[in-house]
């Protein structure tokens, strides 16, 4: 799976160095009942691996399964960071283009908490750039090859970031609608956008992805008029896959739209 798709190992070096005790993040990686938890969409990764015909070899998803496991381990660690600092940490998924950057850069202006974002993408900082261009902490993390973030490298990210100084950390994924949905990386909520211009069959056809969604995004819906999508069966689709996901329309040219995602991040924020 990992030389096909470009995943790499869990805990492998990646583009992104630091000091193992900067800002006082403090390791102990002795988390006896850390591999018990377990992410729902990651359960279902690892339920999932013997049906792939790709993968029906005992020592390949042994070996993945492995993998898997490390990555839950330290996923746990970097909740117990948050957790400490009472930092809520969201995970934003979903294709390259439907809006993640922008999202963030609008939401600046407006959220009434601090907040700091870890960067996923191949290459480039380019993205982290244009955050830090409106005045927020973002930290790069390059990929190369590897088409998610996992537990690991949102883990080095996380000791640039000084986290009682934030309310919320946003871990903005590698732009993909598939690996992202498998790795938990260590964050509290999972938010997928899915834009009007990408189709409205994209809910149906990664559904891994959006079950394990606590709210989607459907983005860009100033485009409505302008594209054959229809909304309320998305949403509907949506609800196929989980009946009690949140779901909200937003449009960056109305702010109303982004005061809804605002208060919905408040009421989780409340709610821990």
């Amino acid at each position: 799976m990992c030389k096909d798709c470009g995943c790499t190992i869990a805990g492998q070096e990646h583009h992104h160095h630091h000091d193992e005790h900067e800002h006082g993040i403090v390791h102990d990686h002795d988390h006896p009942h850390d591999n018990m938890l377990w992410s729902a969409s990651h359960q279902a990764a690892h339920e999932t691996l013997n049906h792939n015909p790709q993968l029906n070899d005992a020592k390949t998803i042994s070996v993945i399964k492995k993998i898997l496991d490390k990555n839950d381990h330290e996923a746990s660690h970097n909740r117990a960071h948050f957790d400490q600092h009472k930092v809520l940490g969201i995970n934003l998924m979903s294709s390259p283009g439907s809006g993640k950057t922008t999202l963030l850069e609008n939401l600046a202006d407006m959220v009434d908490f601090k907040f700091a974002v870890v960067e996923g993408d191949l290459e480039t900082s380019r993205d982290a750039d244009r955050l830090k261009a409106k005045g927020i902490n973002a930290v790069q993390i390059q990929t190369g090859s590897a088409c998610h973030l996992d537990a690991f490298m949102v883990h080095k990210g996380l000791h640039d970031i000084k986290l009682a100084d934030i309310d919320v950390c946003f871990v903005e994924n590698v732009g993909n609608l598939v690996c992202p949905a498998s790795y938990d990386v260590g964050t509290h909520l999972n938010i997928v956008l899915v834009s009007v211009p990408e189709g409205q069959d994209k809910i149906a056809k990664y559904p891994v992805m959006f079950r394990c969604a606590d709210l989607i995004l459907i983005t860009k819906t100033d485009l409505l008029p302008y594209f054959e999508y229809d909304i309320e069966k998305e949403k509907m689709e949506a609800r196929k896959l989980k009946p009690n996901v949140d779901i909200l329309e937003v449009n960056i040219k109305d702010k109303q739209s982004l005061q809804n995602v605002i208060d919905w991040i408040n009421f989780k924020r409340k709610m821990r």
